[in-house]
Formats: C-alpha cells, structure tokens, sequence
C-alpha cells in the first residue's frame, strides 16, 4: 500500500470516529429534563394511625395528593392502632432518608426515640392533628382549635336541651340527665375536647340543669382508649343497666363520630330512638358518612367538620416552606406546650353540623358525596 492511500484512509477513519462523538454527545445533552430518576425527588413521610376511621384514611391521601402535586415523593403508612408497628413504620422512613416526618401519633408520648434518630438525620417533623409530647424534635404542629371543638359539642348539647351558654335555664325546663364521653386519654386532643366542652356544660351541672347520674366526670372516669365504638357501646350499656332502669337519658356528650354511633346501638338497644322514646341528644365529631346518615336519619343530633381537605393542604405547605428556607406559616405560639416546648402551631377552624347545614358543608363542598347518604 502507498503511503499516499494510507494517510488517506487513516484521515477517514478518523473522521469517522469525531462524528460518532459528536452524535452520543448530542444524544446526551438533548436527553428531555422529565426523564431525571425519582431518587432526586424529596421523600415526605406520612405516618396516619389507623385506617378504622375513614378521617385518617381521607388524610393521608389528601397529604399524598397534595405533597406530589409540589413535585416530592411519599410513603403512606398506616399503623392500625398498633403503637410498635407505628414507630417501625416511622423508623423506617428514616431509613429511607425522608426530609419530612408528617405523623398523626396513635400515642404521642411514645415516639421521643424515633424523633431523634430523625432530627439527627435532618428531617423535619410535623405534628398532624395529634400533638406530640415529651421531645424537642417535632418542629410543628397543624390541627384544628381542639378546645374550641369542645366548646363546640359543649353548646350542641346546650342547643339540643333548649339550653343556651351563659344563659340560665327557662323556669321549668329541666333538669335533664347526662351522660359524659371521653376521648383516648393517650391523644392530647381528647383533653382540649373535653375540657372545651365542659367550659361551657359545667355551670349547667352547678346550678342542678343538667344532673349526671352516673357521677362520672373527669377524663380519668370517661375516657375511651383508642377511641373504640365498641367500648363506648360497652360503657353505655353498663351505664344504662346500672343508673337508668327507671330514668331516661336525655343527653350524651360524645367526642368522635365512632364512639357516637357505638353509643346509639346502646340506647336502641333498650328502647330508644323509637315514637315513644325519642334518641337523647348526641354529638359527635368528624362529620363521618354513618353519623351523617344517622344525622338524616333524625338519631345523632350534631357533628363536628374538620376539613380533612384543608388540614392536608396546610400540613404540606408548611413542609414545603419549612424545607425551602422560608417563614413557616404559623397562627399559634401559646397554646401546645408538649412538655418540653410549645410547638409552633397552626389552627383552622371547624364547623358545627345539624341537620340544617350538612346539605351545604358536606354535599355541596364535595367532602361526601351526595350517593354514599343514600
């Protein structure tokens, strides 16, 4: 071969060679943006407590739907009341390297060790709907005004005797027998409803209006662990069997929609909610789908509506700014001590139901639809 063909075929070749570079590095940098792996994207935990109660399950896919929408992955766990499964749930978030902890605690005194492990990983902690207690490492709070739900059930029950708060009864009216409900005495929250309620009920009791017959007051005598219906139904039929063979029950202030209906298959039980004994007044809270009905059906009385939509929105927003750098938005500085700080908080407020406005709240906002009350 000449050297002439030789160098000529080594220029080719070469040739060759510069454009396949420039063609993989083209392919390369045109890549489209949309395809970068989810591993970029922040993890969100959210850690719910149980999916016995269709609020929690409506939270935690509101939270999904909102913290995706802003572009974050997340990992929904839900613990079953189970409080080990909880904390190995939480845990393994952790692991995982979640940048936000969003956790509705079955017990909140129960997580301090967890809670460390994450705030020394970096994580921001949100306390959802249930505070938090005995540990430095939750850095919010968003709930709704808890006290203010109590004093909300306090006057639906006022409302529902012909009483009115602050007010003495009418000559003649009363008194009217009581019965008192509790929620779990492991969430913070079932102290600020009862004590918002008896703010409100208590004067009533003092002056003779309204008269408890069982006597039993105070969290430590009404609470409902874990919030269970079947052992508020329990509860009331021991009450009713052991104070009302030859009295009637006027009212029952309950605190949860669960422990509402639980409490009604009692009284329906022996006799009420019938033309000749009419259901006692009793209240609720969560504006749940069987309560609603029971609503319609003229045996609760009243409800209590958080917007589980809203608390959702507001829970991601505050994530968001807090792991952007940005002023978290707060409303509450004062109220949630959790024994070791009070815990920056943000309050929505919540809606009291009847018959008269559920139509409006609920129906028409689309929290429920208008089929499932069917």
């Amino acid at each position: 071969m000449s050297k002439k063909l030789f160098y000529n075929l080594l220029a080719v070749l070469v040739l060759a060679s510069l454009v396949l570079s420039a063609c993989g590095t083209a392919a390369a940098t045109e890549a489209p943006a949309g395809d970068a792996p989810a591993a970029d994207k922040l993890l969100v935990g959210i850690s719910m407590p149980t999916k016995s109660s269709t609020r929690w399950i409506s939270d935690g896919e509101s939270m999904v739907k909102e913290f995706e929408a802003m572009g974050y992955d997340t990992d929904l766990q839900f613990a079953d009341n189970d409080i080990p499964n909880q904390l190995a749930q939480i845990e393994n978030m952790v692991t995982k390297g979640a940048k936000v902890l969003v956790i509705a605690a079955i017990d909140g005194t129960t997580l301090s060790d967890v809670l460390q492990k994450a705030h020394d990983s970096g994580a921001i902690v949100i306390s959802y709907d249930r505070l938090i207690t005995k540990t430095a490492n939750v850095d919010y709070y968003a709930t709704f005004d808890n006290f203010g739900v109590g004093v909300i059930q306090g006057t639906q029950l006022l409302e529902g005797l012909g009483l009115k708060p602050g007010e003495k009864a009418p000559a003649g009216v009363g008194p009217f027998n009581v019965e008192l409900f509790g929620g779990s005495p492991d969430d913070t929250n079932a102290f600020y409803f009862y004590d918002g309620a008896m703010s409100v009920i208590q004067p009533f009791i003092d002056d003779g209006t309204i008269v408890i017959q069982s006597g039993q007051m105070g969290m430590d005598k009404v609470g409902t662990l874990r919030w269970l219906a079947a052992t508020a139904q329990a509860r009331m039929d021991n009450l009713l069997s052991a104070f009302y063979t030859d009295k009637k029950v006027d009212g029952v202030l309950s605190p949860y929609d669960g422990l509402s209906i639980g409490i009604l298959s009692s009284l329906k039980g022996v006799g009420y909610c019938t033309p000749e004994l009419p259901c006692p007044v009793v209240t609720g809270q969560d504006a749940e789908v069987a309560s609603v009905k029971s609503i319609i059906a003229g045996e609760q009385r009243y409800t209590v509506f958080k917007d589980t939509r809203v608390l959702a929105k507001q829970a991601a927003k505050m994530a968001d700014q807090a792991l952007k750098g940005e002023t978290v938005e707060i409303n509450d500085t004062t109220t949630y001590d959790n024994l070791v700080k009070v815990v920056p908080s943000y309050l929505l407020i919540p809606i009291s139901i009847d018959i008269n406005n559920y139509q409006k709240e609920l129906v028409d906002s689309g929290y429920i639809k208008a089929e499932d009350l069917k």
